[in-house]
């Protein structure tokens, strides 16, 4: 086949499995290999050591495939609307993408060999060492915004992006114009004012690294930022101009399920996290992520019904949840909430977490709250 009717069959198979959209590009070096390398050598990554560990293999996608010649990006939306768990990101609200986009990637790759013997490939939805974005952005399945999100004119930035690396000769789309213009609401509408300017982003201020891929203490800096959210962010994509038409994902696996509220997360056994959690994306931050994203948001919720998991959660047997349950019992005040972390106080051996719940104990005397729940100057 010519690499014309190649290209036009995988994108014909693409849409068939059921993909939003396919788009064919090159697999070349990526273009912005030197700003990436720019951003690891700020920081910007974080904790995400495999990012510089697949370094020399993310700039050159022959690295990772031998004689690799084209990519065939497909898209698939996961946009459900509004009344979702609003805790959650949207994407992570249904089943796990991996398992939906990767037997769908396969079967693409298994086409593709089958109409053109002697050719090879790989599959990745973000679990390679390739840039995904880039290699999608390139073939023309959208721009990146400011936002560091891939767009598309049609579909938003509401999609899932999985790539088919491959041997094949295949003709290439064009990629898309930036269309973002003049527009900074992403930048401005950040919470915790992750990104450094127009399409950088420090992930080790942004919600959705600080929820999900973060391991440890949340900054104290950050926590309020955070607000009521327990896994992943949309901000800088709700506010985005291009989202607002974004059509419905017609994938039943996306839709929203039932998932465990904060006080739940916060308060969720090894067991509970298993059969609840089970099929989730929600997995990726374990059970003492959550349960550590969970306090926060109880503390930024200010609900004092929620006073109760956090005692509870006091005694967890992981650190971390028991430190942000300290921090979250300070932010509530009231004498419940006192007797509580002065309760915790006497038995935790931790020193982490002892300086926790002391700089609670010490915010509330200060303030007044540990005594009638109220400021004393209310």
């Amino acid at each position: 086949m010519t690499p014309q009717a190649l290209s036009a069959r995988a994108k014909a198979t693409g849409r068939r499995l059921g993909f939003d959209l396919v788009a064919v590009g090159p697999a070349d070096p990526p273009e912005h290999g030197a700003a990436f390398e720019a951003w690891l050598d700020a920081g910007y990554a974080g904790t995400m050591g495999y990012l510089e560990r697949g370094r020399a293999k993310r700039l050159d996608p022959r690295r990772v495939l031998a004689g690799a010649r084209s990519v065939v990006a497909c898209a698939l939306n996961y946009h459900q609307g509004d009344g979702g768990p609003d805790h959650v990101a949207r994407y992570a609200r249904g089943a796990d993408y991996h398992a939906v986009m990767e037997p769908r990637l396969r079967a693409l790759l298994a086409d593709l060999e089958a109409a053109a013997p002697g050719v090879t490939g790989r599959v990745y939805v973000d679990t390679g060492p390739v840039l995904e974005r880039e290699l999608a952005g390139r073939a023309g399945l959208g721009w990146v915004g400011k936002n560091t999100m891939l767009l598309h004119p049609g579909l938003g930035s509401y999609f899932f992006i999985g790539v088919v690396l491959t041997t094949a000769e295949l003709a290439f789309d064009a990629p898309l114009p930036d269309r973002c213009g003049t527009c900074t609401r992403c930048l401005e509408a950040c919470p915790t004012g992750a990104f450094v300017g127009p399409y950088v982003l420090d992930a080790r201020r942004c919600i959705s690294y600080l929820t999900i891929e973060h391991r440890g203490p949340i900054p104290l800096e950050l926590r309020e930022g955070v607000g009521t959210l327990a896994f992943g962010c949309d901000v800088c994509q709700a506010v985005c101009p291009w989202n607002r038409q974004a059509p419905l994902t017609a994938e039943a696996a996306f839709l929203a399920r039932e998932l465990p509220g904060l006080t739940e997360l916060v308060t969720l056994t090894e067991a509970d996290y298993r059969v609840r959690l089970k099929e989730s994306p929600l997995r990726r931050a374990r059970r003492r992520g959550l349960g550590r994203n969970a306090a926060v948001a109880l503390g930024n919720a200010g609900d004092r019904g929620a006073g109760s998991a956090l005692t509870q959660a006091l005694a967890d047997p992981e650190p971390e949840v028991r430190r942000h349950a300290a921090w979250a019992l300070g932010r509530l005040g009231g004498p419940a909430a006192r007797v509580a972390l002065g309760a915790a106080r006497d038995r935790e051996a931790d020193p982490d977490v002892r300086e926790e719940i002391a700089a609670a104990l010490a915010a509330l005397e200060g303030d007044g709250r540990g005594s009638d729940g109220d400021r004393r100057d209310a």
